[in-house]
């Protein structure tokens, strides 16, 4: 900091200023000072600076399964919305999650001295891991159900499946069938009960449940389960895209024309989706916005003096229509 003073003409103290964004530099200071930073190479020691400030400016995020599009797109958007506040991250990603392998991730981010964490919590056994949550340590679970342990931001699920199953009803199917994500996922499990609402409210019959494992090959099992029902079935919201992928090749295998036999919708909106034959109707979730909404909270935690307020955000979905949907002939 002292090389830097020396080269842009002003004192050690301005220099400091201009590094922790003090609003009493004028902008023309700033600039000289930023651009003796440039020309010296300066990089910060993050490490002196958390002894001298007992803030690392690091934060924790524990991940479940991050191959999945949802849980990789959801850290993606948090280690933006982090790098923007000015924060990095330290992520543990668990294969499985069971309330002592979630502890023993947020012990380990502890013991690593992060100044928050934010957990995904996308299954019922990490919801109720948050219960044990160290006191005092700011945290966040992003999908991780009504828990009142912590902050919580969310993408709302049941308003997504509720929008996929009107848009079908508003095409003049009688009912829609349902290919639903694994039991103990909160988002499968508010998916299911937004397509049930939809159908209740609007006096429809409600189907089956054809349970799927987010995976293609089980989208693909259930799309020749649905095939085989060609008289009945007409309309199918799929509880991820991956699904809804197997069950358009299952369809294509057995003849089924899409959309002019049965119509899909699907959930999540993956960049293949608009590729799909024939493009896929889906449901988009922002997770930049979970990412932004997840860390604001976070960090609003970690500044505040004594208890703060436990928040609990909620992102809506929005529909997007494409070929795979259409009205009854």
């Amino acid at each position: 900091m002292a090389d830097v003073a020396k080269v842009a003409g002003v004192s050690h103290q301005t220099v400091s200023r201009v590094l922790n964004g003090h609003p009493n530099v004028s902008e023309e200071t700033r600039a000289q000072v930023l651009r003796a930073i440039d020309l010296l190479g300066y990089r910060r020691n993050l490490v002196a600076r958390a002894l001298v400030t007992r803030n690392s400016r690091r934060l924790g995020v524990v991940s479940f399964d991050t191959t999945l599009y949802g849980p990789a797109s959801t850290v993606y958007g948090i280690e933006q919305a982090a790098r923007n506040a000015g924060y990095s991250i330290s992520i543990v990603s668990l294969r499985t999650i069971d309330r002592a392998r979630m502890l023993d991730a947020i012990g380990y981010l502890t013991e690593q001295g992060v100044d928050g964490i934010v957990v995904v919590a996308p299954q019922r056994s990490a919801a109720e891991a948050l219960e044990d949550m160290p006191a005092g340590m700011p945290a966040v679970a992003v999908e991780g159900g009504r828990t009142d342990s912590v902050s919580a931001v969310s993408v709302d699920q049941v308003e997504g499946a509720v929008l996929a199953t009107r848009h079908l009803l508003d095409l003049k199917h009688e009912t829609v069938w349902h290919v639903g994500g694994p039991a103990n996922w909160l988002e499968a499990e508010g998916r299911a009960h937004g397509w049930r609402e939809a159908l209740t409210a609007a006096g429809r019959p409600v189907p089956e449940l054809l349970a799927g494992d987010w995976s293609p090959r089980s989208g693909y099992r259930a799309g020749q389960r649905l095939a085989a029902m060609i008289d009945e079935v007409t309309a199918v919201f799929v509880a991820n895209d991956q699904m809804a992928l197997g069950v358009l090749r299952a369809l294509m295998e057995q003849g089924v024309s899409v959309p002019g036999q049965i119509n899909i919708v699907g959930f999540d909106d993956i960049p293949e989706s608009e590729f799909f034959f024939p493009p896929l109707t889906t449901i988009r979730q922002d997770f930049g916005a979970v990412g932004r909404r997840s860390i604001d909270v976070l960090v609003r935690q970690i500044e505040t003096e004594g208890p703060y307020v436990r928040e609990r955000h909620v992102v809506s979905p929005r529909l997007v229509l494409r070929a795979s949907t259409s009205a009854v002939r």
